[in-house]
């Protein structure tokens, strides 16, 4: 596995590395072999080792089975001195049977044994890249295709069982059976026999792989289509609402289908040029089969050989066509796994961006004092964000940092979760510099209660843990209650059992915000970041929002990242952020005694509060003078009635 290079926060965004490139089969077999011999596992190397003992067993039986058949035949033959005794050729017909039976009997015993060895596998690799993804930074995950992300693991676990199947129970397996058929050619025949039979199967591997060269493109075209289509289909559902507040059914239709038809184009010419290589196999065996037939058949004219022989030339080719048969596809399979594979192998070599030093310690929370000390960063070098940034957090205490849209405020809380690491300067939490504590410890101190809030489709019960996976049902009650959501939970039909849907779409937006709080107060972190919380919600509902908010961010070191400036009249301090430098600070009395550009903000949007007000009266007054019975509407109508 390549070592996983740090890299700045000002670097080049990275790459996907979704797209295999180069010849690199054998590099991804190396990074597959201790998945298949793993360290420590004594039970599941001695599996592969009983798995491939019973491969060669299964391999001399089928291999002897012909010679049953041949004895048997030249007994049962008119000449023969034994044909009238019957006892011989039966027990030669029963043993024939048995080591067909065997053959099938151990090929499943070898499957049975190895099925948790590669399953093992899958499960360990599956693993490691989906923690490998959840380690990856911020910008990796900003710039990915979900769809896309999908199908390439979703690929990447199931070359693994074909490219075991495949390689260890068919290719390896066909080998052996070929060497021992040549050494039994020449041993019980003549080295021509030998020599007709490598011919044929050389050619025949020649031409199948040369012809399932020219399909992988068509194949690959294919796959790549594949995941186009998927991925739209995915960026489509996800965003249902969008789609239909646009009326554009048609639109996503269209564009889905006109993916699904280059899939089709390709999906054809793999199956055309399928019939290429099956007729092609099928005359190359043929000829060889033929050639291998006249032979014996000269033979028997010669009295060289004798009628047994020549079935049994004939059974040893007929045995070995099977699995030559399949050659085209295991090849392909083969190819197309590694590939797969490769192109899964490249997401574990994505470097993580963010890494915890190698003497990394835990983070030590007392009061929880934040100090951001010249904090510069921007997310590629052309853009800067952030530019000597200075500001102190007393411990327990509340700042808010405001400003325009782009000013910087949503990655103050990014870099304070060290989601990217700043290019210059220091963050200190009570005196401890982030980059030197673990990140885990150091997002176990800060709790967030974001502006969009995304759910799992799972139930309320389950959403409002999150915050602490280990919690009681009784302590997400309580969390519950403290956001002020425990009655309308108790109003659902299966209360905390309620699914809240994808991305948490059956709750309203203030409902959501109320899981997230609850999953916060479960989370009890000393330091809590409210990043825009209230902004997309209406005033009502604001209010009651930011009474719960009030109550869980008491004695906690809290940071408010706000629009709204009502919300952060009561912070101990206001840093006002514009283009990446903070231009005003002070509480809300001071910055607007000011006159400045917090004042102008704050009267901006006092302008545009009243103007909503009297907005709202207006309508008030307007349904009052409808006629009585019509302004009480249908319900109280129907209540009259």
């Amino acid at each position: 596995m390549a070592m996983h290079t740090r890299r700045g926060a000002g670097s080049e965004p990275v790459s996907l590395g979704l797209k295999p490139g180069g010849n690199r089969q054998w590099q991804t077999l190396r990074s597959f072999a201790p998945y298949l011999w793993p360290v420590g596992r004594t039970d599941l190397r001695a599996r592969v080792v009983f798995a491939m003992i019973v491969l060669v067993a299964c391999k001399v039986i089928t291999v002897y089975t012909p010679f049953l058949y041949r004895d048997a035949t030249n007994i049962l033959s008119p000449k023969s001195p034994a044909h009238a005794a019957i006892v011989v050729p039966l027990a030669l017909i029963v043993a024939y049977g048995v080591g067909r039976i065997l053959m099938v009997v151990l090929a499943q015993v070898r499957d049975g044994v190895f099925a948790k060895v590669s399953q093992n596998a899958v499960r360990q690799l599956a693993l490691e890249t989906f923690r490998h993804l959840h380690a990856l930074s911020l910008r990796f995950h900003l710039e990915r295709r979900t769809g896309g992300l999908s199908r390439v693991i979703e690929r990447g676990t199931k070359a693994i069982d074909l490219l075991l199947r495949f390689s260890l129970f068919n290719i390896i397996p066909t080998i052996l059976e070929l060497a021992f058929v040549a050494v039994i050619f020449i041993w019980a025949f003549n080295v021509w026999f030998a020599v007709v039979t490598a011919v044929t199967i050389v050619f025949y591997i020649w031409f199948t792989f040369a012809i399932t060269e020219w399909r992988t493109r068509f194949h690959r075209e294919m796959n790549a289509l594949d995941t186009e289509a998927n991925t739209k289909a995915i960026d489509s559902l996800l965003n249902f609402e969008t789609v239909k507040y646009f009326g554009n059914e048609n639109f996503e239709a269209k564009r889905f289908d006109a993916s699904m038809a280059r899939y089709e184009r390709a999906a054809v010419k793999t199956m055309t040029t399928l019939a290429t290589l099956n007729s092609g196999q099928a005359a190359i065996f043929t000829l060889g089969l033929t050639a291998l037939m006249l032979m014996a058949a000269q033979g028997i004219s010669q009295k060289t050989m004798t009628i047994g022989d020549f079935v049994m030339v004939n059974a040893y080719l007929i045995q070995l066509y099977q699995p030559l048969n399949l050659l085209g596809t295991v090849y392909r399979e083969i190819r197309q796994a590694l590939i797969d594979m490769e192109t899964m192998f490249d997401l574990l070599e994505i470097p993580t961006e963010v890494e915890d030093a190698p003497d990394a310690r835990m983070l030590a929370v007392g009061g929880g004092e934040i100090v951001f000390d010249g904090v510069s960063f921007s997310y590629d070098k052309d853009r800067g964000i952030l530019d000597n940034v200075s500001f102190r957090v007393p411990a327990g205490r509340t700042l808010a940092i405001v400003g325009p849209s782009g000013a910087g405020k949503s990655t103050i809380s990014r870099i304070l979760f060290r989601f990217y690491d700043i290019s210059k300067g220091r963050v200190l939490i009570d005196g401890q510099d982030i980059r030197d504590v673990t990140q885990a410890s150091l997002r176990a101190a800060v709790g967030m209660v974001p502006q969009d809030t995304v759910l799992f489709n799972d139930t309320i019960r389950y959403n409002i843990r999150y915050g602490r996976p280990d919690a009681t049902d009784a302590e997400v009650e309580a969390a519950a209650a403290q956001a002020q959501i425990a009655d309308f939970i108790a109003r659902l039909p299966k209360g905390y059992e309620s699914s809240v849907g994808e991305r948490g779409l059956k709750l309203s937006g203030g409902e959501k915000q109320r899981v997230a709080i609850a999953r916060t107060i479960l989370k009890n972190p000393p330091i809590l970041i409210l990043d825009e919380a209230t902004s997309a919600l209406d005033t009502h509902t604001e209010k009651e929002i930011q009474s719960a908010l009030k109550r869980i961010s008491e004695n906690r070191t809290t940071l408010i990242i706000a629009h709204r400036l009502s919300t952060v009249v009561d912070a101990d301090e206001i840093i006002v952020l514009d283009h990446g430098r903070i231009v005003e600070r002070g509480r809300h009395e001071e910055l607007l005694a000011r006159g400045g550009k917090y004042a102008a903000m704050w009267s901006r949007q006092r302008e545009a509060d009243a103007a909503r007000e009297k907005l709202i009266e207006t309508e008030d007054e307007e349904e009052a003078d409808l006629d009585p019975e019509t302004a009480r509407g249908p319900l109280a109508l129907a209540g009259d009635a």
